[in-house]
């Protein structure tokens, strides 16, 4: 209860004080004005001195000034009261300069602006989006200068604030200078696997890069080791064999460490012509036993599913390997009886496909017998450049060789295919124990040396 006492008393108060105010600063200065105009009147003034001196007359003179202060207040408060800020990010920098003649540095980009105004003004200003920012460096020349941003505004009323303001840039006179291109091929492998390329071709062999030549710039050309036509195979459209046409394809300039230098390359892009073949072949396959079959146990024959595949890719390695085999191992690691496998057909580096995906290679196991093959000659391989090599010691240029298989594959074992080596790979002047290496073409048979190591001299040749 006397919290609301305290309450009314409040408001009785402020209200008597709200009274008080406009009868001394609106009622008063009213009615004496009022009065003075009354009394400099004419005769005929007497009937207005008495409607302005009724007290209903007063009252709405005091209302209609009182609306009019409270209007002129009111509106000022909103301007303020409306009054915000909106902030336009990432806005594009249009800048003016001689292309021709300089290179600008320090330039950047884009630029936020902070748009200040009335909410129904920042509103338009928003939806015209007719603003820029713009730098003006039409009069600059060569060195280093401090130029103001500037925001064009749609919109009078609307103030702005620029982040950055004002920026540091280098002026550099433009010079050129003629460079080849090369050209580089990627994403080779988003072509069908029974496609390769053959070659390609640009439709420029030289292009013109624009520049700098100071070395603290970062187009500077200098720098620039290669112009690179980059072909991309991905964005061919429907490749087929034959000739195929990229047009729009992109140039990038590269310094000697591969990294890309920003200068301007005239043409920006060619047209590559690519030749694109399915070019195939077929080659043999060989099953290579990998690992030690079971104690007393030795590999009688080998057989697989298929002899030869076909293989397709770039001709050179199509043509190796249609000369020569492809390679597939089998682990035959502790193999204690004859067993089929399923291995997987590998694509060496350069076949994009094979005709077969995976085939069965069946081993089979007899008992294991041996044989000796003398006088088996050793001979250096990987000897560095300007270094001759030479065996030391009696004999140590030749040794046995331990042959084990079945006795069938030990029949058919021709001594002219064994060869024994030793590598001397990473080895100087001097004298070296190296390791004697065996190896054969039967694959189902196993080699030892009888002489394991041998001491080898290296001197200059």
């Amino acid at each position: 209860m006397k919290t609301l006492k305290k309450i009314i008393k409040f408001f009785r108060n402020l209200f008597r004080t709200i009274g008080s105010f406009i009868d001394r600063f609106i009622v008063t200065p009213v009615t004496k004005f009022a009065m003075f105009i009354g009394e400099k009147a004419d005769k005929g003034a007497g009937k207005f001195e008495r409607w302005l001196n009724k007290r209903n007359t007063l009252v709405f003179v005091s209302l209609l000034v009182s609306l009019l202060i409270f209007f002129y207040v009111d509106n000022q408060a909103s301007t303020v009261i409306d009054s915000a800020a909106e902030v336009l990010h990432n806005q594009i920098v249009d800048v003016t300069y001689n292309k021709e003649a300089y290179i600008i540095e320090g330039l950047p980009e884009t630029a936020d602006v902070t748009l200040i105004g009335r909410t129904v003004d920042l509103y338009l200003a928003k939806q015209l989006s007719t603003g820029k920012v713009t730098a003006d460096l039409s009069n600059l020349k060569e060195g280093t200068h401090k130029i103001e941003l500037n925001y064009e505004s749609p919109i009078n009323s609307v103030n702005y604030k620029l982040d950055p303001s004002s920026i540091t840039v280098n002026v550099y006179p433009k010079v050129s200078a003629t460079k080849s291109i090369t050209v580089d091929v990627i994403n080779k492998d988003k072509l069908e696997s029974k496609l390769s390329v053959q070659s390609v071709t640009v439709d420029k062999e030289e292009v013109i890069i624009k520049g700098t030549e100071d070395e603290k710039s970062i187009h500077n050309i200098n720098k620039v080791a290669t112009v690179k036509a980059l072909v991309d195979i991905g964005e061919l459209i429907d490749p087929t064999a034959g000739v195929n046409i990229l047009k729009d394809v992109k140039l990038v300039a590269y310094d000697k460490y591969g990294n890309v230098v920003d200068v301007e390359i005239v043409p920006e892009k060619v047209t590559a012509t690519i030749n694109i073949e399915s070019y195939s072949g077929t080659a043999k396959i060989k099953i290579i036993p990998k690992g030690s079959v079971a104690f007393g146990k030795a590999i009688s024959s080998i057989s697989s599913s298929v002899n030869e595949i076909s293989i397709y890719g770039d001709q050179a390695v199509v043509s190796k390997y249609t000369e020569s085999y492809i390679p597939i191992e089998v682990d035959v690691t502790g193999l204690s009886d004859s067993k089929s496998y399923t291995v997987v057909v590998p694509k060496p580096e350069g076949i994009r496909e094979v005709s077969e995906k995976t085939i069965t290679v069946k081993v089979s196991l007899g008992e294991e017998k041996s044989m000796e093959v003398d006088d088996i000659r050793i001979d250096a391989i990987n000897l560095g450049p300007n270094l001759k090599a030479g065996a030391m010691g009696e004999n140590s240029s030749k040794t046995t060789v331990i042959v084990k298989g079945t006795q069938e594959v030990l029949d058919n074992i021709d001594s002219t295919t064994i060869k024994a080596t030793v590598d001397l790979s990473g080895l100087g002047e001097g004298e070296h124990t190296v390791k004697v290496n065996v190896t054969g073409d039967e694959v189902k048979a196993s080699y030892f040396a009888k002489t394991t190591t041998i001491k080898v001299r290296i001197t200059k040749s």
